[in-house]
């Protein structure tokens, strides 16, 4: 399979020095499908209408392309699979670790940070990321796109964190996120409120009870996966 190469971006040492200056917040703008440093979330098909907080994710490169992983050694760029972004949240690039050498970490996992590979700027950061995963088998419950955007936010040491994982991941985007627009709110909730209600009509109250069922289940295997790790890697 040939890959997506458009990620790769070669710069001089005078850019990548003048990158770890400030960078300006860019203005998101839904209409062109730019979130620059954002998490950005879409609902996946038909198991999202069971269980809405379950969708997939993506992360942004500073100028607002998403970046997702999809499938076995499939990086999409700025063609975010499963539809346009629903939900997202814009992080601070200024939260996050580019040491140009050991002693100018921010972050407390100095040796940690330097094992997974550091880097001198978001993007080079996500690039790295990308190069990783471009190599990995991809699977619903244990090597995803949530442990994608795991995998780069450790790399940033977003936080000075080095424990993001699929849950923290989801959990930041389900409490964080802001919906885009009127149809951000539609796409995320209106399969779950029509299947619900359909149920209901034709089976009865149990029916939610079943969807809670599939919704504990699903959030249960991810925990598992997330935290048995040993058993479960990526």
């Amino acid at each position: 399979m040939e890959l997506n190469t458009s990620y790769d971006i070669e710069l001089s040492p005078i850019a990548e020095r003048a990158k770890l200056q400030p960078l300006p917040q860019n203005q998101i703008d839904p209409t062109k499908a730019k979130f620059p440093w954002c998490l950005v979330w879409t609902p996946f098909p038909v198991v999202s209408w069971l269980a809405p907080f379950f969708g997939h994710v993506g992360i942004c490169r500073e100028d607002g392309a998403v970046i997702d992983f999809s499938g076995s050694h499939e990086l999409n760029v700025d063609n975010f699979r499963f539809g346009p972004v629903a939900r997202y949240v814009q992080l601070d690039p200024e939260q996050c670790c580019f040491p140009p050498n050991l002693s100018a970490h921010k972050c407390k996992d100095h040796y940690r940070h330097v094992d997974l590979g550091t880097a001198l700027t978001w993007d080079q950061a996500l690039q790295s990321s990308m190069r990783e995963y471009e190599t990995k088998t991809h699977n619903i419950f244990t090597c995803n796109c949530h442990s994608f955007v795991a995998n780069c936010l450790n790399r940033m040491c977003y936080g000075r964190s080095m424990d993001w994982n699929m849950v923290t991941v989801a959990a930041l985007i389900l409490y964080k996120g802001h919906c885009v627009g009127f149809w951000g709110i539609v796409r995320s909730f209106l399969p779950f409120v029509a299947v619900a209600c359909s149920g209901v009509l034709m089976v009865g109250w149990p029916f939610l009870l079943g969807l809670l069922i599939v919704a504990l289940l699903v959030f249960g295997w991810f925990v598992l996966a997330t935290y048995l790790g040993n058993i479960t890697e990526c």
